[in-house]
């Protein structure tokens, strides 16, 4: 079935309408690109969407799994053990509301009237009652994973929102946080059915002195009646420019047979 792209009619910002609900891949929209993020919340443009990771949903799902019979038995998960992480899952009553999507941690950042949401994947708890932000990851590379690449960026910036989330409510929150990093295998001999991972954790200490700022240029953003200018990073922006300048007639078009 064809995918017929369409101008959302829902969820635009209207001033005065009560809080603007803004989730961590909002923020994280507009870090990329102002001019894609008003064009999606106040004029309903959304970008083009790929298909869903479902490979990655799977692996999301099973290290839930996993993570919650340690949380329900209080005792350390074998990779915390190995990584010598003196922590266990964190027991919450709202545990399952905070790692549901379009739910998730959330607060109302008063000052903008923006209702800031994010889904986690984890959360652990070590012995300072400290929590720590656990991000699940699943990729396939044939080097070793880690963080230094220039995209992981985002991955960085998504720590830190739940963080300052988390610490809105209340909670002590250790800077560090740590990514469960799954790589799929392809020096196997075989598919056979099955394809194995090889998991790291990987830690990080994040910094979410930025968020606050941000909200209150993401609140002007909002209220703003023009358009910002495309961003130069923006491969949306970069493509949607040079399709405006390509004029199409007849005679340019060429036909293959």
């Amino acid at each position: 079935m064809k995918k017929e792209f369409k101008v959302k009619s829902r969820g635009l910002y209207k001033e005065g309408k009560g809080p603007f609900k803004i989730s961590r891949s909002g923020i994280e929209l507009f870090v990329e690109c102002p001019c894609c993020f008003y064009l999606n919340n106040r004029l309903g443009i959304r970008r083009p969407s790929g298909p869903p990771f479902n490979i990655n949903k799977a692996v999301d799902a099973l290290l839930k799994k996993e993570f919650d019979v340690h949380r329900a038995g209080k005792t350390q998960h074998p990779l915390m053990k190995k990584y010598k992480i003196n922590a266990v899952p964190f027991q919450h009553e709202m545990m399952d509301e905070w790692r549901e999507n379009f739910k998730g941690v959330q607060h109302l950042h008063e000052p903008t009237n923006l209702l800031i949401t994010g889904a986690v994947d984890d959360i652990w708890v070590n012995k300072k009652r400290e929590l720590i932000v656990v991000d699940y990851k699943a990729t396939s590379k044939a080097t070793e994973v880690d963080l230094s690449a220039d995209w992981q960026m985002g991955y960085k910036r998504q720590m830190e929102v739940y963080q300052w989330l988390l610490r809105r409510l209340g909670f002590k929150v250790s800077n560090t946080g740590y990514f469960v990093y799954c790589n799929g295998r392809a020096d196997k001999e075989a598919f056979d059915g099955r394809v194995e991972f090889d998991v790291s954790v990987l830690p990080y200490t994040g910094d979410d002195n930025w968020v606050e700022g941000t909200l209150y240029k993401i609140k002007a953003c909002l209220t703003g009646e023009n358009t910002p200018g495309m961003s130069v990073d923006c491969e949306f922006c970069g493509y949607a420019k040079a399709r405006q300048a390509l004029t199409i007639s007849p005679k340019s078009v060429i036909l293959s047979v």
